[in-house]
């Protein structure tokens, strides 16, 4: 099997569509960081085959190849296996329950030279060739034929999971020997053997079944047929017998059955005339119907007075007026008085607010001529001050006059210096200025003030004014309503004769109340009186109705009681007259069942000489005598020709044992086993050895001795050392050597035609010194170079990866993982 190109989509890490294209890769690395999807192109590999991945231990995890939170994965894989080219395809779907099913396995046979890059057109299913299995079930079978190897053998063969490489290497000879067991398939060995002690136990069971069988088929003699056949002619004798014996018993009955029934039904009859009897207390009932229709008829006429009265006193309070009105004006009075005073309240306050606005008005004109005054004598003291001013000013110029001067202001000759006055004209002025100021502002802050106070008692006469406007005209239209009104003390009368009539007429409705009580108590007592008459006359009519077919005389339909006693008087005559025919039919009976008796005494005489009990139904019986003593003739003839196919099985049975007991013993001791385990082996080292020879450059030669393998080292004079003393790149040469030789004599102990044209090692070289790393990679270069098959290897070591001339480098992201491929 060589993988050719492998395509994958939601499968694991590998979220997104990828490809992995082998074609030409004949030595290959998948590279990339731990944890990046190296190993899931191996496991796809796997998947896409067989379904299942080692790394899911050997379950069928499904669930496992979803990416996460993906629904679906889809696995391709094109491989070439002994020539032919073949697709095998798996999907499987998470459904909305979250269980994960395979939707879709198919294994299909290409056409030749068909083009894988096709694959990227889009082609349809039906394009890719001959479709060889469609389920699940039809892969398994169907990869086994075209690769050769199951499962087991294929992931030890072809791709070897990472952690498995050197087990078999360093395995006990005990493990190694189970491990060959599994491989190599040598347990058909011991399932042979225990089919066979099988076939040996279950020959022996059959022998030992027919054994107690025949032991069973006694009186199986021409002795015991003799006795078997006279005894059905004696069946067939009492047969007869009974036939002509039966039509007389029959008759015999059915004339005691016609007697019997005349004296029941005689018996019957009497019974049901002797149970004619009137009910007890059936007189009363009449007087009782009486009494409550009385008692009705009494309560209904009280009740129609209680409504009579009741009617009236609604008349009278309908005729009072409308109680509602009369209150409504009462109302209106009351209200039409406190409105009056409210009226004379609120005159009183227009006229006090009236006056209080006039003062202030007044006041407020007085301030407005006291502020006119101020500010005139203020706007005086303002020209006082400019004249003082300029008297200053001259004033000062004086005390440079010289009298016969030139004036300095206008020039001419100053004929006398006036005197100097004492004190200052302007402080004079500015003193009156400022008296005058001070009482301008008194006198405005007066005005606003009285502006306030006057604009304040405007809107109060406001308010007094309409809130009079208002009670006046609701004054008159309480006016216009009582004007044609009566007096209170008129409307208080009436309303107080409204109360007398609502009591009254309350006291009226209860008296109706109680009336109609007492008549439904009286009406039901009427209803149930006269549905016990009516349940008499039913009863009556019943029990008449029970004596039709005796003709009863007629009935006074006016008089219960008397009715009854007619009736019971007739069905006693009646009574009497069949008890005196009675005797006759009795002794009737008798005889007739006296022949019953005759006749049954003689069948069951036939029944006793032939052997039988008595029976219920003779010609039934006899016919069943005879059946059972031809089916015994029958089943006699049976077990005769059974005996004789039983003697004849048994021989049969007898040699199988005796060839199955003998294969059974041969295998017993595992002899066989323990042979072909070591011929094989010896195979299988004598190869694993020729390879190491080849891989280690004729340095190695692998043997064992007792189950334990050995290396013998040629570079040091043919030492033997235990594979556990080996290096790294030792022990990886002696593994691989194993693998390869065991990977052959797999595919030729196989019973399918496998083809092992690829391994891929799935190994942690990490821990590997440089040294022995260059080991492992000569090596793996040397397989290569053998070309009998493709070498994948899957690593993270740079060093190693370097080497293998074609790379497949796998990236991973947060969402999905890539892979790309490097190199030639």
């Amino acid at each position: 099997m060589r993988p050719m190109r492998l395509d994958m989509a939601g499968f694991t890490v590998f979220r997104e569509e990828t490809t992995v294209d082998f074609t030409d890769a004949d030595f290959f690395a998948l590279v990339g960081p731990t944890g990046s999807g190296k190993s899931t192109v191996l496991d796809a590999i796997c998947f896409a085959l067989y379904g299942t991945v080692p790394r899911w231990g050997g379950t069928r995890g499904l669930a496992n190849a979803l990416a996460p939170s993906a629904t679906e994965a889809r696995v391709r894989l094109v491989f070439e296996s002994a020539g032919d080219r073949y697709v095998a395809t798996r999907v499987v779907r998470r459904d909305g329950r979250g269980t994960v099913k395979t939707a879709n396995a198919g294994l299909q046979l290409m056409p030749p030279g068909f083009d894988v890059t096709k694959l990227d057109t889009g082609l349809s299913p039906e394009d890719l060739g001959e479709v060889v299995a469609g389920t699940p079930a039809e892969m398994e079978r169907a990869v086994l034929d075209a690769v050769g190897l199951p499962y087991e053998q294929f992931t030890s063969c072809v791709v070897l999971p990472q952690g498995q490489f050197a087990d078999f290497l360093h395995a006990k000879p005990a493990t190694r020997q189970q491990i060959l067991v599994n491989l190599l398939g040598l347990g058909i060995y011991e399932e042979v053997q225990k089919k066979a002690t099988e076939r040996a136990g279950r020959a022996e069971a059959r022998l030992e079944t027919i054994d107690q069988t025949l032991g069973g088929l006694t009186d199986v003699d021409d002795d015991t047929l003799t006795d078997v056949r006279q005894r059905v002619d004696r069946m067939r004798e009492l047969a007869e017998a009974v036939a002509v014996a039966v039509p007389e018993l029959d008759r015999a009955r059915a004339t005691a059955r016609e007697q019997t029934a005349a004296l029941a039904a005689l018996d019957a009859e009497l019974t049901v005339l002797a149970g004619v009897r009137p009910p007890d207390g059936i007189a009363e009932l009449a007087r009782a119907v009486a009494a409550a229709r009385e008692a009705a008829d009494k309560a209904a006429t009280a009740v129609g007075l209680a409504e009579e009265r009741e009617e009236k006193l609604r008349g009278e309070l309908a005729a009072a007026g409308d109680e509602s009105a009369l209150r409504l004006l009462l109302k209106a009075h009351a209200d039409r008085e406190k409105l009056t005073g409210e009226v004379a309240t609120v005159r009183a306050a227009v006229t006090t607010a009236q006056t209080e606005h006039d003062a202030a008005a007044a006041a407020l004109a007085e301030a407005r001529t006291a502020a006119e005054r101020a500010e005139a004598e203020l706007e005086a003291a303002f020209r006082a001050h400019e004249e003082a001013k300029a008297t200053d000013q001259a004033v000062a110029l004086r005390a440079h006059l010289v009298a016969g001067a030139p004036c300095p202001v206008c020039e001419q000759e100053v004929p006398r210096v006036p005197a100097v006055p004492a004190g200052s004209a302007v402080a004079r002025a500015v003193a009156a200025g400022k008296a005058a100021r001070g009482a301008s502002e008194t006198a405005n802050r007066l005005v606003q003030e009285r502006d306030a106070a006057a604009r304040e008692l405007d809107r109060v006469l406001l308010r007094a004014r309409t809130e009079h406007d208002q009670l006046r005209t609701r004054l008159t239209e309480l006016d216009e309503q009582l004007a044609e009104a009566a007096a209170p003390e008129a409307l208080r009368e009436g309303l107080a004769e409204h109360a007398r009539l609502r009591r009254a007429l309350e006291e009226a409705a209860g008296a109706v109340r109680a009336g109609r009580d007492a008549a439904r108590r009286a009406r039901g007592a009427l209803d149930g009186a006269e549905e016990r008459l009516r349940r008499a006359w039913r009863d009556f009519d019943a029990a008449r109705d029970g004596l039709a077919r005796f003709g009863p005389p007629a009935a006074d339909r006016d008089d219960v009681a008397a009715a009854w006693a007619t009736l019971a008087g007739w069905a006693g005559e009646q009574a009497d007259r069949r008890r005196a025919d009675r005797d006759a039919l009795a002794a009737e009976v008798g005889a007739a069942e006296a022949t019953v008796g005759e006749a049954e005494e003689r069948i069951g005489g036939l029944f006793t000489a032939a052997g039988l009990a008595v029976a219920d139904d003779p010609l039934r019986d006899a016919a069943v005598a005879v059946e059972r003593a031809e089916a015994e003739l029958r089943r006699l003839a049976e077990r005769r020709k059974q005996a004789a196919e039983l003697r004849e099985q048994r021989a049969g049975h007898e040699r199988e044992a005796r060839v199955a007991r003998a294969l059974a013993g041969h295998l017993r001791a595992n002899n066989f086993e323990r042979w072909l385990l070591a011929e094989a082996l010896d195979l299988l080292v004598d190869g694993a050895s020729r390879i190491l020879r080849e891989l280690s450059g004729g340095q190695y030669d692998l043997v064992h001795d007792k189950g334990e393998f050995f290396v013998v080292d040629h570079h040091d004079a043919g030492l033997r050392r235990g594979v556990r003393t080996l290096s790294g790149g030792e022990t990886f040469q002696a593994s691989l050597s194993l693998a390869l030789a065991l990977s052959e004599q797999l595919a030729g102990m196989s019973t399918s035609a496998a083809s092992l044209e690829s391994i891929v090692l799935d190994e942690g070289f990490g821990t590997l010194d440089a040294a022995t790393l260059d080991t492992v990679a000569a090596t793996l270069e040397n397989l290569a170079a053998r070309g009998d098959r493709m070498v994948g290897v899957v690593t993270h070591v740079p060093a190693l990866a370097e080497r293998i001339p074609v790379r497949f480098e796998v990236r991973k992201d947060a969402r999905t993982a890539r892979v790309e491929r490097t190199g030639r």
